[in-house]
């Protein structure tokens, strides 16, 4: 039963969260982001995140803007389609700062157009990480393609930087809108690119 637990959990690495136990959702419907990836991800940005604002995407469990947030950052959007997961998130949002948390359910693609508002209202930017489930399960064949349209149709007033995590060998092209590819770093099957503004 232990290795069961401890299979759908995961701790957030440091800050003032340090050590918190996160649920990950029991089901294929999510995959959780590996330590070594988070790990080079907050090195990259270290102090870049303090008193910023952080979009997560594809939310899944929260781990990324959870560890954004016990990192420092000021204000996390979550965005999360599954019910089930969904649930999930909110549980791991109430052992942080709930407050410093908002939570969008629903479909991302539909959803990102509240984000950019809320945004645009406040003057503020934002670093937006974006992981979309891998393109090989069943119904999401098209899912990099309407990444890359989302990406493109950002705002370039609301963005500090762009983060996606996909599968490594997915071509993706050096210009996205107003967004310019700035690097890739690549782990086994992973590969984290980002994107500022040209």
């Amino acid at each position: 039963m232990k290795t069961k637990q401890q299979k759908f959990t995961k701790k957030i690495i440091s800050g003032k969260f340090k050590g918190k136990i996160l649920h990950l959702p029991s089901k294929t419907t999510t995959r959780s982001s590996k330590s070594i990836v988070l790990e080079s991800f907050f090195n990259t940005l270290q102090f870049d995140i303090v008193g910023a604002n952080f979009v997560e995407v594809f939310s899944g469990s929260g781990s990324i803007g959870l560890e954004a947030l016990s990192r420092g950052a000021a204000k996390i959007f979550f965005m999360e389609k599954d019910r089930d997961v969904l649930k999930t998130l909110k549980q791991n949002i109430a052992q942080t700062d709930p407050s410093a948390c908002s939570v969008y359910g629903g479909d991302s693609f539909s959803n990102i157009n509240a984000v950019v508002s809320a945004l645009k209202k406040s003057g503020e930017d934002a670093y937006f990480y974006i992981d979309p489930p891998f393109s090989i399960r069943e119904g999401m064949e098209d899912i990099y393609d309407k990444t890359m349209e989302l990406i493109a149709s950002l705002p370039s007033d609301v963005v500090e930087m762009i983060i996606i995590e996909h599968m490594t060998g997915l071509e993706i092209s050096d210009r996205l809108g107003v967004f310019e590819k700035k690097k890739s770093k690549k782990f086994g099957n992973t590969t984290l690119t980002y994107f500022t503004e040209v």
